[in-house]
């Protein structure tokens, strides 16, 4: 136990926590697994036992970490335990993600990582385009691939020595030989990727003993939400985190490890108890969320998964309503019987939109619905889906306002440099990383030096010069403080652009945001750069998002009367401006199983709950041969969708309507489907026989709403 805790009182802890959840929040005797079942009240547990160190137990604020997923849970909870303890008692507590916490580490201890303090951090889109040169290939699905396998590796900790090793195919090894060279560019630009952002603290913590010991002396009480979700890379993090002190609560749920795609292993939990032999076992079962039918139906079918713990969810809600199991005839029939249920349920029980979600398996079966809501005027809203910030094109125009903002922003300068291209390649970006990592400068500082030395050939100089002259351009009109650099040896290449000579660079300083951006646009060549390398259609979409975004920056700077260089620092914080993900808007939630997780609404309608679909088979299961392992494979692929049904069932607290095809059209024909194995598994025989509306075409359907409507108003 802890050596610093003082007589411990529970005085302050809830009296209305059930006695498993009061056990999991004092338990301080070692490390604890806690086993919280779907709507079991986890994060209650987990901050009233920050608040219970803090308060009661003698432990500074600075020496506790809690870490969870996602930006939203790290909020929640910090929102939570500033509610529950003085704000003086909490000055230096950790609150964050995995990836947050890895940041941190990273900037602190970048010396020792090999790194220079200003690292940057490239995303998944600025990674894959450096695949993409690596490659070279414009095949999107292998180039997804060929990421995929990477970030794997680097999930397991192995070295692209050890991936080569282990490649099994000469496709494995071609992504093994990229995972190499990817290695030494990112190396080059002095830059990680998502997955360094905890591969790296592990790998330092375990290497080496100074930083090691350095961080355990900080971490005396760790806390772990989602522990089911860890892959081999945060595992071993935590594990050099608690060192032989082991002073930690994990909390997870074996029963919703849905994310084995991206590196999390189940086997976590199992390894916990094998790891500490002295941790204590604590089971939530209690379900605060769901009437008892659909836990007993959530419990059925998790219980054809192996089971290593044994935990069975129960509720004192009540009994509840049926389940509803509907045959439909195609999709099309599918989702306009699901719009007019929903429509005439929100009626009936005098409930909000808001009250109602749409699950399925894969995005793609949210256009049919979307199409009958919008048939009916049924708002909704879409999770899951890709933010406006993050489609490429709208990263393509904020790389270049980040960089005239900041031009030691990497990343933003590896992006403008090369989008559109100008004839500046990898093999000129790794030369100029390496000659910037050399030098502890910026890529846009080592511009102006690089010429001196002959690390690059006037060829490849010469597009990099260019750039840097027209991003200075635009810096200086937007009134950037600050000396103009120049290229001494260089000036025949650096002289005034045609449009604007230096002289003229304090008049030019008054243009308005709004013209800045136009012109900006205009010199960067961007919609052309668009239609080359997209159809016309999607070009069009592409750049209608563009000029959206830059009318919006423009009414911004109208607005707030902010000249271009304070508009272009606002943009750091530009997606704050989306809709919250806290924000709960009245509208129906369309979700992906997946981007549900987490969420709970009163009546929940799953569509296409049938074989080939959840549980999901792509072309790869149904070539997946008839070996051992591929058995074995296929075995594993099933639990993991298993839980995935798992986690849609107890996303509803009052009502779950499942809903199936008989036949879905697939590539131009139509496929017979059958319903999924997992209805039968929740104890269900026989469909509900399809409703009156089966058959009609949509005016016939939506008469027979209104007059649903009408006799419930009667």
């Amino acid at each position: 136990m802890h050596t610093n805790v003082p007589h411990v009182r529970a005085s302050t802890v809830p009296a209305d926590l059930n006695p498993m959840q009061r056990k999991a929040v004092l338990y301080l005797d070692g490390p604890c697994l806690v086993l919280a079942g779907a709507g079991s009240g986890k994060t209650r547990v987990i901050t009233q036992k920050i608040a219970y160190l803090l308060r009661e137990c003698g432990y500074a604020a600075r020496n506790v970490v809690a870490m969870t997923f996602t930006n939203k849970a790290a909020r929640e909870m910090s929102e939570r335990v500033r509610q529950l303890v003085d704000p003086r008692l909490t000055k230096g507590l950790t609150i964050s993600t995995f990836h947050s916490l890895g940041l941190r580490f990273l900037r602190e201890e970048a010396e020792h990582a090999g790194l220079k303090r200003q690292f940057s951090i490239l995303d998944s889109n600025d990674a894959l385009a450096i695949i993409q040169e690596l490659l070279a290939t414009t095949d999107r699905a292998r180039l997804k691939s060929v990421q995929q396998s990477i970030s794997l590796w680097k999930n397991g900790l192995l070295e692209p020595d050890d991936a080569a090793a282990a490649a099994q195919t000469p496709s494995d090894a071609e992504a093994a030989r990229v995972y190499r060279d990817y290695s030494a560019t990112l190396a080059a630009y002095q830059a990680v990727d998502f997955d360094d952002l905890i591969r790296l603290p592990a790998t330092l913590l375990e290497r080496n003993p100074e930083v090691r010991t350095r961080w355990q002396s900080r971490v005396h009480y760790l806390l772990v939400d989602e522990y089911q979700d860890t892959n081999v890379c945060q595992y071993r993090m935590v594990q050099a985190l608690v060192g032989t002190r082991a002073m930690f609560t994990a909390v997870g749920d074996d029963d919703q490890a849905i994310y084995a795609w991206r590196g999390a292993t189940v086997e976590n939990l199992q390894r916990l108890t094998k790891d500490f032999p002295s941790i204590e076992l604590i089971k939530l079962e209690q379900n605060y969320r769901s009437v008892q039918r659909i836990l007993t139906a959530a419990n059925k079918v998790i219980s054809h998964n192996p089971n290593v713990f044994g935990k069975k969810l129960w509720s004192s809600l009540g009994e509840g309503e049926p389940i509803q199991v509907t045959a439909m005839d195609d999709e099309e029939s599918e989702a306009e019987n699901i719009a007019i249920r929903l429509s005439a349920a929100r009626f009936e029980r005098r409930a909000q939109w808001r009250d109602f979600a749409i699950l399925y398996r894969s995005n793609q079966q949210a256009r049919a619905m979307e199409q009958a809501l919008r048939n009916l005027h049924i708002p909704y809203s879409i999770s899951g889906g890709q933010s406006f910030f993050e489609k490429p094109e709208i990263r393509d125009v904020l790389a270049y306002l980040r960089l005239i903002a900041n031009d030691d922003d990497d990343p933003a300068f590896i992006r403008a440099v090369t989008t559109p291209r100008r004839g500046v390649g990898n093999t000129t970006l790794q030369a100029l990383g390496q000659f910037a990592q050399e030098q502890g400068m910026s890529m846009f500082s080592a511009v102006f030096e690089i010429g001196q030395t002959d690390r690059l050939a006037p060829r490849q100089l010469q597009p990099l010069q260019n750039f840097v002259r027209y991003i200075q351009d635009f810096q200086q009109r937007a009134g950037k403080k600050g000396d103009v650099r120049s290229m001494q040896g260089t000036a025949e290449l650096f002289a005034p652009s045609p449009t604007m000579g230096l002289d003229s660079y304090e008049q030019a300083a008054a243009q308005g945001a709004g013209e800045l951006l136009d012109e900006l646009l205009r010199s960067m060549d961007y919609e052309r750069h668009l239609y080359d390398l997209y159809d016309e259609k999607p070009a069009q979409t592409r750049w209608q998002n563009v000029l959206e975004l830059v009318g919006w920056l423009k009414r911004k700077a109208q607005e707030d009367e902010l000249d271009l260089m304070e508009l272009v620092q606002h943009v750091a914080l530009v997606t704050m401006l989306e809709r919250s993900e806290d924000e709960n808007p009245d509208t129906v939630k369309l979700s992906t199983l997946h981007a549900a997780k987490g969420l709970e609404f009163p009546h929940v309608y799953m569509i296409g709950v049938e074989e080939g679909l959840l549980p999901h088979l792509g072309r790869e299961d149904e070539d997946i041969g008839q070996g051992e392992d591929a058995v074995e494979a296929l075995a594993q692929r099933i639990q993991e969708e298993r839980r995935l049904m798992y986690v849609g069932i107890t996303r509803a607290q009052r009502s779950l309507h499942l809903s199936w095809c008989k036949r879905r059209r697939r590539a131009r024909e139509d496929i017979v489907r059958e319903r999924s194995r997992f209805i039968e598994e929740m104890g269900f025989s026989n469909d509900k026989p399809a409703d009156p509306g089966a058959g009609m075409d949509p005016k016939q359907r939506l008469q027979m709403l209104k007059s649903l409507l009408s006799g419930e108003k009667g």
